[in-house]
């Protein structure tokens, strides 16, 4: 007996574009799964998919920072536990800043050429590289055994999250970098 299963989703060339482009990031799903809703928006365009995975990154930020703001407030954590938050949502607010100010500075990219072009995507590429240094720098207030717990562990899966999303993102940044 055989089994025949068959996708209603429906192979198209910009999700083609979307699953080769994302096979050069360091997460290949979670890039595919990310930036396939928005397939109408970046067509097959290196600039809109660059600027698609910086939004996702974006998003993905904001909301780990609303999450770690909740946790922050929760009554009975540790005071080396409420610090270490603090630490991580100055890092995480440091994180925002930079991807913000990427996505502004990739919109430049599409006015210029030659040296004013790799001025600004040299930026681009510096500031998502530092955004992601400070997602995993995050992580470090937790360091040690008497940091072993829940907080921990729901912490770095957020962390987690967005750091995977950023990663793909400046992949995708040096991509379109390199191709243009």
């Amino acid at each position: 007996m055989k089994l025949h299963i068959y996708s209603s989703e429906a192979v198209t060339p910009t999700s083609s574009y979307i699953k080769t482009s994302c096979a050069k990031a360091t997460y290949p799903a979670l890039c595919e799964q990310s930036l396939t809703p928005f397939e109408k928006t970046i067509q097959k365009s290196p600039a809109k998919l660059a600027r698609t995975a910086l939004a996702v990154s974006l998003k993905r930020s904001l909301s780990t920072q609303a999450y770690l703001n909740k946790l922050k407030r929760i009554k009975g954590l540790k005071p080396r536990e409420r610090s270490a938050i603090g630490d991580c949502l100055e890092e995480v607010s440091d994180s925002l800043d930079r991807v913000s100010k990427s996505i502004q500075e990739l919109k430049n990219c599409d006015k210029v050429k030659g040296q004013e072009f790799t001025w600004h995507m040299s930026n681009v590429q510096t500031w998502v590289s530092s955004a992601l240094t400070d997602e995993n720098t995050c992580m470090d207030g937790f360091g040690g055994k008497a940091m072993e717990g829940r907080v921990k562990s729901s912490v770095r899966a957020q962390i987690t999250s967005v750091a995977h999303v950023t990663s793909n993102a400046l992949a995708l940044v040096n991509n379109f970098a390199q191709k243009h």
